[in-house]
């Protein structure tokens, strides 16, 4: 596989994942910024009234390599490091946005972050391996 192919069955984005997060993210190509508003429910807790971290993380990291993935840069996430600030409950509205800091021939980096108004919930940075026709990723099987 030397592409990346999308069947849109996404954990975060897709609207064939039935238990899916089904995000809608919008791309602004002009500032190469990524924003999307998602509400969690009760099946995203971890603990009780605490949305899962790795919930967050995944909108974070979403952001970032659908981002770059939209302004013709196909990657995959090589390393993200999230920082959790505050928590986050069911039910109240989240706003995510992204965008690209620095490329390099083989690397993306970016950044996300997660609010709720003014409050930071979370926010990520990572590097994105690029893929194309001479990148090669090894299967599992």
């Amino acid at each position: 596989m030397n592409q990346l192919r999308d069947n849109d069955r996404c954990y975060v984005c897709g609207k064939k994942n039935p238990t899916g997060l089904a995000v809608d993210f919008a791309i602004n190509a002009e500032t190469r910024s990524i924003s999307a508003v998602f509400t969690p429910s009760d099946i995203h807790q971890g603990y009780e009234g605490i949305v899962h971290g790795g919930i967050l993380s995944s909108l974070l990291d979403e952001a970032m390599a659908k981002l770059a993935l939209n302004l013709g840069m196909p990657a995959v996430t090589a390393e993200i490091i999230v920082t959790f600030k505050a928590p986050a409950a069911p039910g109240i509205e989240l706003f995510i946005t992204g965008n690209i800091t620095k490329e390099t021939k083989k690397l993306i980096f970016a950044e996300a972050r997660i609010e709720r108004g003014p409050v930071v919930i979370a926010e990520a940075k990572g590097k994105l391996l690029r893929i194309g026709p001479e990148t090669r990723v090894r299967s599992l099987e």
